[in-house]
């Protein structure tokens, strides 16, 4: 835990390795790529996206990776391009060294959208 931050900015002000920063950096602009008109935030004390007004994703640094919380479904979607990543039922955990690909990320974000959209029909 990082200590309470108000902003992604603040949030990654604060991870002290530049490896996990960079990485973390990387997948804020990947998901701001595939959803623009998501809204930054922090949620539980991680860096997180709203899209009207629903939680979306969210991601942070721990002691030894970092991890993308898309939730079950875009992970279930995506399970053949995930191994090789250490998956439980809603988060991807990965080494700072070994981003998650842009490619790969707009893909699962896009399938969280997907899934918001069958489930609440004319929220999004």
């Amino acid at each position: 835990m990082l200590g309470k931050t108000e902003t992604i900015d603040e949030y990654l002000a604060l991870v002290s390795d530049e490896k996990k920063r960079a990485a973390l950096q990387k997948l804020r602009k990947a998901i701001h790529s595939a959803v623009p008109d998501a809204e930054e935030c922090i949620s539980y004390q991680i860096p997180a996206f709203r899209l009207h007004g629903r939680m979306l994703v969210a991601f942070g640094a721990a002691a030894n990776h970092c991890a993308f919380y898309p939730g079950a479904f875009p992970i279930k979607s995506c399970e053949d391009e995930l191994k090789g990543y250490d998956t439980s039922k809603g988060t991807i955990r990965f080494p700072a060294d070994r981003p998650l690909p842009a490619a790969l990320v707009r893909k699962l974000v896009k399938a969280r959208v997907a899934e918001y959209a069958v489930k609440h029909p004319g929220d999004l």
